[in-house]
């Protein structure tokens, strides 16, 4: 017999751990059943599209690490491209190569901690979550070769690169890639058929593709669904149209389907990686020669690209100064989030923090 009782309201967050960031929501519940969820963000707000105002084009780029600063190179790398596109500068082969290289490591250590918390945010306490940190300490320690930093590397430059790589880097990375796919194997073998995992996860949170089209949502929570868009094949940027690879799926859109899609992702970066490798000119420049106060012909421009968590857009507006008129960010992490409400309804609260957790986001890009 159902027993009627009085909905309430629960705050969960701002600071509770499973909210990945400083994010709060307002849950109205019936018990354990949510009725609604109202989310609310604020906590974090910097204001960087403003700040791009006060500081020159390159001057910038250290900004944009504190966006989604799980994936700070790809965040570097979208902004060095709108302004690249806006100044009409060409980035040297060689720096192209090695872009694609540190975009696809970007990726690989970004699913490695969105899985990772994913399944602690299912129950499972850490051992799959350090499984996977073990393996983005090694993407990390690459990283740290080539910029000194661990998170947040400000390590792109218009026209290409600050640098060119140093005489260890493709050994190390090297012994990284020809461990990782059994590392991911290792991965399938604990989780793929785990009982608790597919509980937890089979037809929870449920998005369809016509859904997540309407919310503009993208990445591996748009793929999860059946639909493949990837901006990598879809629009290519860099030197991804040279590449072969495959573009994950899913079949249903649900929490299982957004954790496999991320999975086999990364072996698809594996790959791409691989055949970069294979075709880096072994000298060249890796920056073109474009002026530290850079003055971009007045316009604007636009470029995107395939980040881990989706398509982020950068839409930079030039006066003819060495500072943007204007930049507006699309942010990958805020607009995946639109399609929340709907796919926690009539679920109970701990499948709330499984579904919020599926869809991995970064509050420094929501609220920026």
């Amino acid at each position: 017999m159902a027993i009627k009782t009085e909905p309430f309201v629960l705050n969960i967050g701002p600071v509770h751990p499973s909210t990945h960031g400083v994010f709060r929501m307002r849950a109205t519940l019936d018990g354990e059943v949510v009725l609604d969820i109202e989310p609310v963000i604020g906590y974090l707000h910097r204001g960087i599209e403003k700040l791009a105002e006060q500081r020159t084009f390159t001057g910038f780029i250290p900004l944009t690490d504190r966006l989604d600063y799980i994936s700070s190179m790809s965040n570097n790398m979208a902004y060095c491209m709108a302004v690249e596109k806006l100044a009409g500068v060409k980035v040297p082969e060689r720096a192209q190569y090695l872009r694609v290289i540190i975009a696809e490591m970007q990726r690989i250590a970004n699913h490695l901690i969105a899985n990772g918390s994913f399944l602690n945010d299912c129950g499972a306490y850490f051992t799959p979550f350090l499984y996977m940190f073990r393996e983005r300490e090694k993407v990390v320690d690459l990283f740290e070769m080539l910029s000194g930093q661990r998170l947040t590397y400000n390590f792109m430059r218009i026209g290409g690169l600050s640098q060119d790589i140093p005489d260890e880097f493709l050994p190390a990375l090297r012994r990284f890639l020809d461990k990782m796919p059994a590392f991911i194997d290792e991965y399938d073998r604990l989780l793929k058929e785990n009982e608790v995992l597919l509980a937890r996860t089979r037809g929870v949170g449920i998005i369809t593709a016509e859904k997540a089209l309407n919310c503009s949502i993208s990445g591996p929570v748009l793929r999860s669904t059946g639909y493949s868009w990837d901006l990598r094949k879809a629009d290519p940027y860099l030197l991804y149209d040279r590449f072969n690879f495959d573009v994950p799926v899913g079949m249903q859109g649900d929490c299982y389907d957004r954790f496999r899609v991320r999975m086999e992702e990364m072996r698809q970066s594996v790959r791409i990686i691989e055949q970069a490798l294979k075709d880096l000119p072994l000298k060249g420049a890796v920056r073109a020669d474009v002026p530290q106060r850079l003055h971009p012909p007045k316009g604007e421009a636009y470029a995107h690209i395939e980040s881990p968590k989706g398509e982020l857009g950068f839409h930079v507006v030039s006066d003819n100064s060495i500072a943007p008129y204007r930049v507006h960010i699309r942010p990958t992490s805020l607009l995946n989030l639109t399609a929340l409400r709907e796919m926690v309804r009539g679920w109970k609260v701990a499948d709330l923090i499984v579904i919020f957790g599926s869809i991995d986001i970064c509050l420094g890009e929501v609220d920026r």
